[in-house]
């Protein structure tokens, strides 16, 4: 209307008066006009129809495959639901949620999903942006904030100017509204600060690959899928029947993808497009981790790809940071503590538990939790190994890449010997010095604690050591983990198979006195377990060789050993023999533990003979030692000998009708509970068992029942150990104990499975003394020909053992039943 005004001016002739006016009036009307619009320079909402404007509605689609985390929404719904209840008005700032964790675990789809549950209590807008934060070039706060501006209907007809004056208008605009914000793959904290409106009423949503250190309401670290999440992604990717079908495929598949969810969703896009192809075979390549990650991509794109998504992490590391993940992916362990690190940059243990710490930052490593020692331990995920492992084959020489891991080992040598020494001294030589007894209990302890912390790793170690021909490494790794298992009669499974390499090494190493030091720890695990036989050649050739290389310490060892294993195996007279002689050098080597220990065994051997006086005078010289050293661990071990030893007496007293067979019955259980206390004290459970077992076989007629129960006690403690053999014990004392409560079926089925377990172990003697039982318990029962069909199963192996003791009782018991 003014340009129109003003252009009659000079098309029209008119009166200077009329001029005037009308020039006036044009003036006022661009007055006006001015004032109108002069707030739409810098911004302003979109003129015209109000109503034609809509609150932005950005928010990404719902996974139409979405799947699990029923327990992150929970947290999340709880989260929103307390801010709710407080209100708006009592907040001082909006609701800022953080969600991190490693590339492909399925962050931005979980928030996409949470945003749509709440979306309708913001009724002034969705704002959703990118923030590209893993790759090179991420986009800045300023231009995210021109974009959610402009989604607001804010008109930006003139530069608005730097970061704060657009962090200016932001804050204007979001005044007074209720919008929910996403910021999707942030770099770090300050990409996200300043687009974080002032607004209580706004919620602002926000996921990356490492924490933001934001202080906000909620950060949560967003694991992987559970097994259970990860096949019922895959099923509906690539049918319910074809998962159903071959379950046990697809639990594989799964933890070969590290439960990772887009490494699972690009597995059931294959499954999907490949009709042909069953779980099994997918499950079968996958298992080549020199291929795996080639199974793992689509196409070379972040969400399409586990390398690619891998390799954005990587390269948002320093140098020594990649160096250290490269480096850590060598080591074949399920997981290490800190100090690793720095063996492998060969630096520091702090300097190198700070490059570790990035990694888990960067989402490259994690914290597996605290060890039975009370120390940190950390692991790579499965497919982060494989990628680090391809680039160091690729980056690092073979000379640095072995170095590293020798470094590695050698700190576990000495860390393992260091544990073995101070559990049992008197296994590393004469001057091994002891632990002053006052503290030898937590010293020994932690010894144990530090073992059930590194077993697995150990064994991965020795392992890796055999594969890469570090022969000295592999043997003084392998030789404190015997010497450790041996010690807590633990791990039998895991010590057999360390054995079997320390003996290889040895042989490697061309060393014979290792050599001999071997077989010694190998005959002690397969004795053990039953097989005696070898047990015995294992010993005899160790003493073999020491007697050659004029150890002569060593060969009391070895003399000692082959004593044991004989006995063990039913060979009681040619056993006494080696203990004598183990005794004897034992004392003039001046080795007073190792004499009063082999005195301990040759009174077992002398109770096993029906020698129970011979017995107790052995032991109780031996405790003399053994309280006079303060050595509390073998007293107590000499207290559950000397224990079986007074049961044995009590029974004798009893069978004969003696009076004294009470007092004879409390003494011996006396003995057992104090042993069994001392070790349970010291949390030492095999032998703990050991003490029960035996409490379970004194024989008190008036105790049965209690008995019992020490029996069943035994049993559990020793299955949960490991240790078959004791179990079969256990099983043998179990059915005597429950004959002498005249429970026969009960009896005869407990010795069956003893029978049946020896068998299996492959030891005849206690095969022997079980079908012995057997027989005895038929015969109880008035089953003469039952009884004399084991008995002379029993009689055949007696012979075969050359054991004249067994024999004698067995030829007994068929004169008895006729047989």
């Amino acid at each position: 209307m003014a340009s129109i005004l003003a252009t009659s001016l000079d098309v029209w002739d008119l009166p200077i008066g009329a001029k005037v006016g009308i020039t006036a009036v044009a003036g006022l009307l661009v007055g006006v006009l001015t004032w109108a619009t002069a707030g739409t320079r810098d911004g302003e909402q979109v003129g015209g129809d109000e109503r034609s404007w809509r609150p932005p509605d950005q928010w990404p689609p719902v996974s139409a495959h979405f799947t699990g985390r029923t327990e992150s929404l929970a947290e999340l719904r709880e989260v929103f639901a307390e801010r709710r209840s407080r209100g708006h008005a009592a907040s001082a700032s909006p609701l800022v949620v953080s969600v991190y964790g490693r590339g492909g675990v399925g962050k931005s789809v979980l928030i996409a999903r949470f945003g749509h549950e709440i979306a309708g209590h913001f009724p002034d807008g969705h704002l959703y942006a990118d923030l590209r934060g893993a790759v090179e070039a991420p986009i800045s706060p300023e231009e995210v904030l021109i974009g959610f501006l402009r989604a607001l209907g804010v008109r930006l007809t003139t530069d608005p100017g730097g970061p704060a004056e657009l962090r200016k208008l932001w804050l204007t605009w979001t005044k007074g509204k209720r919008i929910l914000i996403c910021l999707d793959n942030a770099r770090d904290g300050d990409q996200v600060k300043d687009l974080i409106p002032a607004e209580p009423g706004c919620a602002v949503m926000v996921t990356s690959r490492q924490p933001l250190f934001l202080l906000n309401t909620y950060d949560k670290q967003l694991s992987v899928f559970s097994e259970a999440q990860g096949v019922e992604l895959l099923a509906r990717l690539a049918g319910d029947d074809r998962v159903v079908a071959d379950l046990e495929s697809a639990q594989e598949i799964v933890q070969m993808c590290d439960r990772l969810p887009l490494a699972l969703s690009i597995c059931g896009g294959r499954l999907a497009t490949r009709e042909n192809w069953t779980l099994r075979e997918l499950a079968d390549r996958l298992k080549d981790e020199r291929r795996r990650l080639d199974h793992l991509q689509l196409a070379p794109r972040l969400d399409k790809s586990v390398r690619a998504s891998l390799q954005l992490s990587y390269d948002d590391c320093t140098g020594l940071q990649r160096r250290l993940l490269r480096l850590l992916s060598l080591i074949s362990a399920p997981d290490v503590p800190g100090w690793v690190a720095g063996e492998l940059l060969a630096t520091s243990e702090p300097d190198g538990a700070d490059q570790l710490e990035v990694l888990i930052d960067a989402q490259l490593a994690e914290c597996s939790g605290i060890d039975f020692a009370g120390v940190m331990r950390y692991r790579l995920h499965d497919l982060v190994r494989i990628f680090a492992r391809e680039l160091a084959l690729s980056d690092d020489d073979d000379g640095h890449r072995r170095a590293a891991i020798e470094r590695v080992f050698s700190g576990y040598r000495r860390r393992a010997e260091f544990a073995a020494v101070a559990r049992w001294p008197q296994d590393w030589g004469r001057r091994a010095k002891p632990a002053d007894p006052r503290s030898a209990a937590q010293i020994q302890s932690s010894a144990a604690d530090w073992l059930n912390a590194e077993r697995l790793t150990l064994v991965a170690a020795i392992s890796q050591a055999r594969s890469l021909e570090m022969w000295e490494l592999a043997w003084g790794l392998g030789r404190a983990f015997c010497s450790l298992c041996h010690s807590l009669r633990a791990y039998w499974s895991d010590w057999r198979t360390v054995a079997d390499i320390l003996c290889e090494a040895a042989l490697r190493m061309g060393d014979q006195r290792a050599l001999g030091i071997a077989l010694l720890d190998r005959a002690a695990v397969t004795g053990g377990q039953g097989n005696h036989r070898p047990a015995v050649a294992d010993a005899e050739r160790a003493l073999e060789i020491f007697t050659d290389l004029g150890e002569s310490w060593w060969a009391a060892r070895a003399m000692r050993t082959v004593g044991m294993t004989l006995f063990s195996d039913g060979n009681l007279d040619r056993g006494q023999n080696y203990l004598i002689g183990a005794i004897a050098d034992f004392k003039g080597e001046e080795d007073r533990w190792w004499a009063a220990r082999t005195q301990r065994n040759l009174a077992e051997l002398r109770l096993a003979q029906r020698r129970p006086k011979e017995a107790r005078e052995l032991l109780e010289e031996a405790l003399e030692v053994f309280k006079h050293d303060r050595n509390r661990y073998s007293e107590a071990q000499t207290l559950r000998a000397y224990g079986e030893v007074l049961g044995a007496t009590a029974r004798g007293l009893h069978a004969d009708g003696d009076s004294g067979a009470a007092e004879a019955f409390t003494r011996a259980g006396f003995s057992l509970d104090r042993a069994a206390e001392m070790f349970r004290l010291r949390g030492e459970l095999w032998e703990e068992a050991r003490c029960l077992r035996a409490a379970g076989e004194v024989g008190n007629p008036d105790d049965g029942l209690r008995e019992l129960v020490y029996v069943r006690r035994a049993a559990e403690m020793l299955t949960a150990l490991g240790d078959s053999w004791g179990v079969a014990r256990a099983e043998l004392s179990a059915g005597r104990a429950h004959g002498r409560l005249g429970r026969t079926q009960e009896a005869q089925e407990s010795l069956r499975q003893a029978v049946r377990d020896f068998e299996e172990l492959g030891d005849r003697w206690w095969m022997a003394r079980s079908l012995r039982y057997l027989g005895e318990t038929h015969l109880e029962a008035g089953d003469r020909q039952a009884a004399v069909s084991v008995l002379r199963q029993a009689l055949d192996i007696y012979r075969s053992l050359g054991n004249q003791a067994g024999v004698g009782r067995t030829l007994e018991l068929l004169r008895r039943a006729g047989g």
